[in-house]
């Protein structure tokens, strides 16, 4: 189960690096068109998709990494059970969140596909499709927090050190 979890998260990240690398080729497409005298209809909402696609791909590896900004000056602060209780219940109510953003960008990309919801841009794009993308990305991120919390809850989560102290700015 362990592999497949940790499958998931990493092929998630990689389809945020795809969106990443798609980006790249939206704004140089645009720029190299505006230099050339011509206009690629679509370039700037197809760009803004692909960065949404990316942030959202990208929740669940991040989190499994250590790289979301926690508030951990409480959280230093205890230790033992006292400690180990905060965690749970951070999880558990980040858990909630996540389950609940993920069921309404479920519920959106539904909708959205059920009342034909076009985008108003000039690529007229069926808003469905980069809502699903969100949609993947958030029910990822709350299998990863629910993955957190049950490891937690059973005394095997090992967190990442991101390394955030070592980084003065």
């Amino acid at each position: 189960m362990r592999r497949l979890l940790d499958g998931l998260y990493n092929s998630a990240a990689a389809l945020a690096a795809l969106c990443m690398v798609g980006l790249l080729v939206m704004v140089m497409l645009s720029v190299v068109s505006r230099q050339m005298g011509f206009n690629v209809r679509g370039t700037d909402a197809y760009a803004g998709y692909l960065m949404a696609g990316a942030g959202f791909l990208a929740l669940a590896h991040t989190l499994k990494k250590g790289e979301h900004i926690r508030v951990t000056l409480i959280l230093n602060a205890l230790k033992g059970s006292w400690r180990k209780a905060l965690e749970i219940w951070s999880l558990g109510f980040a858990s909630l969140l996540s389950a609940v953003m993920a069921f309404y960008s479920c519920k959106l990309v539904w909708e959205s596909l059920q009342f034909n919801d076009m985008s108003t841009g000039v690529d007229a794009t069926p808003l469905w499709i980069p809502q699903l993308v969100m949609a993947v990305g958030t029910v990822v991120f709350a299998i990863a927090f629910i993955d957190d919390f049950i490891l937690e809850l059973l005394g095997k989560r090992q967190q990442q050190d991101s390394g955030e102290m070592l980084r003065n700015e």
